[in-house]
């Protein structure tokens, strides 16, 4: 199979200060995948090549079989689904309205532009799968930071991409909007089975409950990478964050705490 991601020995170098060093991994359809790690370990860096908004120093890159560096930036974005939990809306929009911005890519409707039919469905379907049906009417701005995590979700999957990047999707979220976001990130994946997505996160409760693989990332350095049973252990994660630590898996969930 084919991979949506494919990163070889890839660094970059900002102002002579090494941001990633020598990061390689490969990310298949269908594979849901965390990128973890401490504050400073290269997440971020990581996450712009995997949205083709930064470019490696040195190694290669490619996205949807498209090599950074070869290919004009703007279009290969529009063709990878985008969720920041720092999206604006400057005018009072409805949810369904900011939904569907996802056709065009951008922040507010196009002038003298409507919806197709098929748009509109679209919309309403994924608004559906994600939960938030009855939000579609309510002006953007009165809705909770969980209802527009949901929203935002639906509005990256508007032009169908193959491949979902969620930047800390459950920041600053609450016990039940978590668990509202995991239900409709595990109907997603059970919905659309093609769909591969790389989420990043700073606390393992966080990951979604289809996560199949992990990257660990310590100072610029991939520390483990693989399966996520294999790779979110005490040990490894112990090793990255400098730090005795614990980590398990149980009915709720991803667990880190300090060890005892």
């Amino acid at each position: 199979m084919d991979a949506v991601l494919q990163v070889d020995d890839v660094s970059v170098v900002r102002d002579g200060s090494t941001l990633l060093a020598g990061v390689s991994l490969s990310v298949r359809a269908g594979e849901h995948w965390a990128l973890v790690g401490p504050n400073g370990a290269g997440k971020t860096t990581l996450f712009g090549i995997l949205g083709a908004r930064v470019h490696p120093t040195k190694g290669v890159a490619r996205i949807l079989g498209r090599r950074l560096g070869t290919v004009e930036l703007q279009a290969l974005r529009a063709l990878v689904g985008q969720v920041d939990q720092r999206f604006e809306v400057s005018l009072p929009l409805s949810v369904h309205t900011v939904v569907l911005t996802g056709s065009t890519g951008t922040s507010l409707p196009m002038l003298r532009r409507t919806a197709s039919a098929d748009e509109e469905a679209r919309a309403r379907s994924l608004e559906a799968l994600l939960g938030i049906s009855a939000l579609a009417t309510r002006e953007w701005h009165v809705i909770s930071a969980g209802e527009r995590s949901r929203a935002l979700i639906a509005r990256a999957l508007m032009p169908a991409p193959q491949l979902l990047l969620l930047d800390e999707p459950a920041t600053g979220l609450d016990v039940v909007a978590r668990a509202a976001l995991s239900g409709a990130l595990a109907r997603l994946a059970a919905e659309l089975p093609a769909l591969a997505t790389v989420t990043t996160t700073h606390h393992l409760e966080d990951l979604p409950p289809p996560t199949t693989h992990a990257a660990v990332l310590s100072g610029g350095r991939l520390v483990a990478c693989g399966p996520v049973a294999q790779v979110l252990t005490s040990d490894t994660l112990s090793a990255a964050y400098g730090a005795p630590l614990r980590s398990w898996h149980d009915a709720s969930g991803w667990h880190l705490a300090l060890a005892d």
